[in-house]
């Protein structure tokens, strides 16, 4: 029995002048799940971006890793490899493959053989070596890689046999396995890449994906809707719907409506100002978990005067963390002191804090020479995030603030993709913004977001480099003791304090939303959406 779509969330929508796109009915059957998504991702392979909505569409339904993250406790678990092992230096991991995993069968690929060693040398070696076939292909960036420098940190991938690898590093990494859980580390198949080679349509592998995880690429509509379709053979059998549709609904008032409506199933991001309705509705259930992330505001210190750490701090004490979090998240954050968040177990608990003192942030603008009436630019994230659901309102805050002190702010937002590009060429003085981590190491949150490695794969939008601060992250890397590792983390706590290269805002709760027939479907804190597993009961 096919669903016949609602119209209740389109009247809903038009009379707030919104328009109402519906998925094609012919898929839309009892037992598929529509996903409301808030905006199109940028392609199908999570190797090539950070941004959740491509990881949210690829990462955990098309593609499968070696190892993953369990997705309550956070410990590493096996996948792909069924087992591992590492050396008593600490620099060579030895990982026996799964047997009998199927890629998926698509209308553009048909396997011939399983998964294999092959195409996890392939999908490694892609974003590590520059000569390899496929590195350059959809642009060759590889930002969570390149900011971790991990292909540095490599120094030899072997097969071993059909069904075992070795990866040797150069040197202990302790978050090296975290890393190869993350949302990025997906394996694709060296098959299809060799067929795409021979019909010299390399760029297909990103746009028309193959992976062996629960659901496969069947169709996109650009910018509207996404279908996956469910993969029989999908190693790890668990019950699931028969297709997976996104429907990308950048309105977040018109994903409630279809949520409440019946027109969606799974809603993301609620607004701050939504969890209220949702928790109210009899048949809709809101679920919460503290996040691993941070909302944070940073400077561009390749540009004066915001190259001077006082005058980073003058800026910083000039606004009012707390008010922000009342109006903007509504009291559905925490206070951020440090990049990393309470529930990660790096975090310190006696930092130091900036508070709001705009007498003082006058006067070392004087002392600095900073005149009033000095202008700066605000750019503001432009999607909804948990970590910042409202940057521009944020914005709008803080540019009040400014201008109690004699600064002139001028708040920029443009669409994504022209946002995150003028980002990286660094024609920002400052940004709003923030991180979702990727997996439970603390390392994390300090290597990406502000190494100098960090700074051309765009991840560190501050553009800070500062020697000693990597010198700090790096020896963290070199021991597997937590209790030595912390005291490493209060140490650079403690640097970012007195540099100031961002002010870290609020470590906001993330949300999900969702009708009461959903089944299976969890909260994930490391990283993207999860529907493997999911099913409907009506």
């Amino acid at each position: 029995m096919k669903r016949t779509m609602g119209v209740f969330g389109c009247l809903i929508a038009s009379l707030a002048l919104m328009a109402c796109t519906q998925p094609s009915l012919e898929l839309i059957s009892s037992d598929s799940l529509v996903y409301c998504s808030e905006s199109p991702p940028d392609g199908f392979n999570p190797q090539l971006n950070t941004d959740s909505t491509t990881a949210d569409v690829s990462s955990h339904q098309i593609y499968s890793r070696l190892i993953d993250f369990e997705s309550k406790s956070g410990k590493v678990i096996p996948a792909l490899a069924s087992s591992w092992s590492v050396s008593d230096d600490g620099l060579t991991y030895t990982f026996q493959l799964r047997k009998d995993i199927e890629f998926h069968n698509t209308a553009y690929f048909t396997p011939t053989r399983t998964f294999n060693a092959d195409d996890v040398l392939f999908s490694f070696n892609r974003w590590r070596l520059e000569n390899h076939p496929f590195h350059y292909v959809s642009g060759g960036r590889y930002p969570y890689f390149q900011s971790l420098q991990l292909a540095d940190y490599i120094r030899a991938i072997n097969k071993i046999n059909k069904y075992r690898i070795e990866i040797i590093l150069k040197q202990r990494d302790s978050s090296f396995l975290a890393n190869l859980a993350s949302d990025f580390s997906v394996i694709l198949s060296a098959e299809y890449a060799q067929q795409l080679l021979q019909n010299e349509s390399l760029e297909n592998i990103d746009h028309l994906p193959v992976g062996t995880g629960p659901f496969m690429y069947q169709n996109y509509k650009k910018g509207d809707v996404i279908y996956l379709k469910k993969h029989d053979k999908y190693w790890q059998n668990t019950a699931q719907v028969s297709h997976l549709i996104y429907d990308i609904t950048p309105q977040s008032a018109l994903r409630l409506a279809k949520l409440a409506t019946g027109e969606c199933d799974v809603m993301s991001l609620p607004s701050q100002s939504e969890l209220d309705v949702v928790r109210e509705k009899p048949n809709l259930i809101l679920e919460q978990s503290s996040a691993l992330n941070v909302g944070y505001w940073a400077f561009n210190v390749t540009k004066p005067p915001f190259d001077n750490p006082k005058v980073r701090k003058a800026l910083s004490l000039a606004i009012d963390k707390n008010a922000l979090l009342d109006t903007v998240y509504l009291g559905n954050a925490t206070r951020a002191k440090t990049l990393v968040p309470p529930a990660s177990w790096a975090f310190d608990v006696d930092a130091d804090d900036i508070k709001f003192n705009p007498v003082l942030a006058r006067k070392m603008l004087d002392d600095e020479g900073i005149k009033p009436g000095f202008s700066m630019t605000i750019w503001a994230h432009p999607l909804v995030r948990d970590y910042n659901p409202n940057a521009y309102k944020m914005a709008e805050l803080i540019k009040q603030y400014l201008a109690a002190v004699d600064v002139s702010a001028k708040i920029v937002s443009t669409e994504w993709n022209t946002f995150r590009s003028q980002l990286s060429e660094g024609l920002h003085d400052s940004v709003l913004i923030g991180w979702s981590a990727d997996n439970g190491d603390p390392d994390n949150f300090f290597r990406p977001l502000l190494t100098c490695d960090a700074i051309p794969s765009g991840t560190n939008r501050a553009k800070w480099c500062y020697p000693e601060y990597d010198e700090l992250v790096y020896k963290a890397l070199q021991t597997d003791d937590m209790a030595q590792r912390k005291l490493i983390y209060q140490q650079i706590n403690a640097l970012l304090h007195d540099q100031l290269p961002l002010v870290p805002i609020a470590h906001s709760l993330t949300y999900q939303a969702y009708r009461d027939d959903i089944q299976g479907l969890t909260v994930n804190p490391f990283g993207a959406i999860r529907f493997g597993g999911v099913s409907k009961t009506r």
